[in-house]
C-alpha cells in the first residue's frame, strides 16, 4: 500500500516519507479499511513535531486517528456482513503505530462507524477529533437546551461543529470570529449572534447581547488567552470546556474569583473520553449525519504525496476549517 510515515520527529518536510508499505492485515475483532480520505488534525502534526513529548517506540508512524473509507477485510470475530460498508474511523492511531493516512488501516471494529451514503468521504474524515470533541465541549456540563452557549473561534474546525451540535440540543448560541468571512461561516452553521474577537470587547459585547445576563457554558479554543473575559461574561455556577490553550499553555488561575461564582472548569481530550460521554457522542453525531444536520467546512485538501504540505498548513493555521488529504478516489 502507498502509505505517509515518519520515523523521528522533526519538522514535516524532513522527516515525513511518502512510499510502499506492506498491506495491513486485521486482527480478531478488527476490520481493515481502504482509505478514502484522512483527517489532519494540531494533535497529529504536534505529535510528529515532538511537542506532545511522546517518544517513537517503533520503527514508524503512519499518523492521523481520523478518516473515512469503505471496509474490505474483517478479522475473526467481526460479521463478514461488514465488508462493503462505508464508514469513519475515529482514534485511529491513538496508542498505535499506524494510523490512515495510508491506503489500507486496520483498527478494532467498534471505531468504524457507519457513515450514510449521503455524507461524502472527506466529511467523514472529520467527525473524530473536530466533531467529537465539540460535542463533549458542547455538552460536558448536560443539556444546554434553553441555556445560552458561547463558542469561542466558531468558524473553527472544532467550533463550527459546536456552533450546530450547541443549536441542534436547543441552545442559544453565540460565537466569536477575526473577520467577516468566519462570521458569516459562524452564522450559517447556526450562530445567534456573533462578535469579532479582533475589533471588539468581547465581554462586553456578549454581555450587551444577553441583556446583562451573561453565558451559561463556554465552548473554548484558547482558554488561558481568554480566561479573564470569560470570566466576565459566566453566569454563577457556568462552567468552561476548554480543548485548547495554546498562547497561554500554563495559565494562571484566579480561584476566588472562579469559586465565590462557582464556575466549572472541563478539559477536553478527545482520545480518552469516558465511555458514557462517547456514546453519547456517537450517537447523536449519527443522528445527525443521517439527518443530513451537519455542514462540513473543509479548508483545504490535498493528495497523499503531500502529506508534508499538509501539515505544514495546519501548523501555519491559515486554513479556515478542516484539513484532509484525499487518499483514494472515491467510490
Amino acid at each position: 500500500m502507498r502509505a505517509a510515515w515518519y520515523e523521528k520527529n522533526g519538522p514535516a518536510r524532513e522527516v515525513i516519507k511518502v512510499g510502499e508499505l506492506p498491506d495491513p492485515q486485521p486482527g480478531a475483532g478488527e476490520v481493515r479499511v481502504r482509505i478514502h480520505a484522512s483527517g489532519v488534525n494540531p494533535s497529529d502534526v504536534k505529535r510528529r513535531s515532538g511537542n506532545l513529548g511522546q517518544a517513537i517506540r517503533v520503527p514508524r508512524v503512519v499518523p492521523h486517528s481520523d478518516g473515512a473509507g469503505v471496509i474490505d477485510a474483517a478479522g475473526d470475530g467481526v460479521p463478514k456482513t461488514r465488508i462493503g460498508e462505508r464508514v469513519w474511523l475515529y482514534n485511529a492511531q491513538w496508542q498505535r503505530a499506524y494510523g490512515t493516512c495510508a491506503e489500507f488501516c486496520c483498527v478494532p471494529q467498534a471505531l468504524a462507524r457507519r457513515l450514510p451514503d449521503n455524507v461524502d468521504f472527506a466529511a467523514g474524515a472529520n467527525m473524530g477529533i473536530p466533531a467529537m470533541t465539540a460535542h463533549r465541549a458542547v455538552f460536558s456540563r448536560g443539556d444546554v437546551r434553553g441555556k445560552t452557549v458561547l463558542v469561542t473561534g466558531g468558524a473553527g474546525a472544532v467550533g463550527h461543529y459546536a456552533v450546530q451540535i450547541a443549536q441542534w440540543a436547543g441552545a442559544r448560541v453565540v460565537a466569536t470570529a477575526s473577520s467577516k468571512q468566519k462570521a458569516a461561516l459562524a452564522r450559517g452553521a447556526g450562530a445567534d449572534d456573533v462578535v469579532d474577537y479582533r475589533r471588539e470587547d468581547v465581554a462586553a459585547r456578549v454581555m450587551e447581547f444577553t441583556g446583562g445576563a451573561g453565558v451559561d457554558h463556554i465552548v473554548e479554543v484558547d482558554f488561558g488567552a481568554n480566561l479573564q473575559a470569560s470570566i466576565k461574561m459566566l453566569k454563577p455556577n457556568g462552567a468552561i470546556a476548554a480543548y485548547a490553550s495554546t498562547r497561554t499553555p500554563e495559565p494562571t488561575l484566579p480561584y476566588y474569583p472562579m469559586m465565590t461564582r462557582g464556575l466549572g472548569i472541563d478539559l477536553v481530550f478527545v482520545y480518552i473520553l469516558p465511555p458514557e460521554a462517547r456514546a453519547k457522542a456517537l450517537a447523536d453525531l449519527d443522528a445527525m449525519l443521517s439527518a443530513g444536520f451537519l455542514q462540513h467546512n473543509i479548508g483545504a485538501r490535498f493528495t497523499l504525496d503531500q502529506a508534508a504540505a499538509a501539515h505544514e498548513a495546519q501548523e501555519a493555521g491559515i486554513v479556515v476549517g478542516n484539513i484532509v488529504i484525499d487518499v483514494a478516489t472515491a467510490a
